[in-house]
């Protein structure tokens, strides 16, 4: 194997990219998601096994859990039954999503945080089972910004799309750091518990932020997925700085694309993405070239990171995680 993208989301049976995958000695780590706009969780496990069994070197999943009814007498003991048949089906850990603080509020009509009390059954059995929880808590910084104040297109285009999780348009909703004290305090009452903040862990505007959480929680550690452009961007005001925080906590940070199969019209336009963005990335990560960004303005150098850290990132972290045998 030469490469993991551990983050993306196969929501498709389409052979295009397993074709490239087999081509490059590529790898995925699907994320079943309980969001809106994607199928039912239960019909993207159907889709992932299907991959899985078809091509069992290839793909690993993260199963996931609905938000639907908490607060419910049944919802604790069908979640928690839910959970131990995806890991049964062949599930690597459990993905949490945004709902949770975003979208989901109590009886008292108050939103519902991820350091809720009524979740700590879920950590406990992730922690309790050593199985790792993937989790989006919270969102870019930029999503508390008007559309013009962004930094990055991606930000600036995602946000206009979907106006219902633009916060800045809802200011009567928790504020970014509130759901970054809540996804926190998770980690303080679940020490044991491996968890992956997705989207380096909604910390993505400063990685001085990221550190402060790699070195307060051991069992901490973060994806890139749709957030390199980030990484880029303040790479242009201190290149050394960022270069040294990937040699730093190489051990901790999981590569990740974040594509999406259904963005595409045709199985080849999703192969193709992926495949720009598996060169773009390592040309950024392992090369000194000067690049540019689809998401925003200027150019920058590439980190030319030492390729002991980037097979760490690319490979080796993602394999121990989600249990692939390299």
């Amino acid at each position: 194997m030469k490469f993991i993208d551990a983050h993306c989301h196969l929501n498709s049976r389409s052979k295009a990219k397993m074709e490239l995958a087999l081509e490059r000695g590529a790898a995925f780590v699907s994320i079943n998601t309980d969001i809106p706009f994607f199928e039912p969780l239960a019909a993207q496990e159907s889709v992932v096994l299907d991959l899985k069994q078809a091509y069992p070197d290839q793909v690993r999943y993260m199963g996931s859990f609905e938000s639907k009814g908490f607060g419910s007498a049944s919802w604790q003991t069908k979640t928690l039954d839910r959970i131990k048949q995806t890991v049964d089906n062949g599930a690597s850990g459990i993905k949490i999503w945004k709902n949770f603080g975003m979208a989901i509020k109590d009886d008292t009509g108050q939103f519902v945080m991820v350091d809720d009390e009524r979740l700590d059954p879920v950590f406990d059995f992730m922690a309790q089972n050593g199985l790792p929880m993937i989790g989006h808590i919270g969102e870019p910084k930029n999503c508390w910004l008007p559309l013009e104040e962004m930094t990055v297109d991606s930000d600036r285009r995602y946000f206009s799309n979907h106006s219902d999780y633009h916060m800045y348009l809802h200011p009567e909703y928790p504020s970014y750091q509130a759901h970054i004290d809540a996804r926190d305090a998770v980690l303080s009452k679940h020490p044991s518990l491996i968890f992956v903040g997705a989207h380096l862990g909604s910390l993505e505007w400063n990685l001085d932020e990221v550190a402060l959480r790699l070195d307060k929680f051991p069992n901490f550690h973060t994806d890139l997925a749709e957030r390199v452009c980030h990484v880029q961007l303040q790479s242009i005001a201190d290149r050394e700085k960022v270069r040294q925080f990937f040699i730093k906590y190489q051990d901790r940070i999981i590569y990740g694309s974040d594509v999406i199969d259904f963005n595409y019209r045709t199985e080849h336009q999703v192969a193709s993405r992926f495949e720009f963005l598996w060169d773009y990335h390592l040309k950024y990560f392992g090369s000194s070239e000067i690049l540019t960004a689809e998401e925003f303005e200027g150019s920058f150098q590439g980190l030319d990171l030492p390729q002991e850290v980037i097979q760490k990132i690319f490979i080796t972290n993602a394999a121990n995680i989600y249990g692939f045998k390299i």
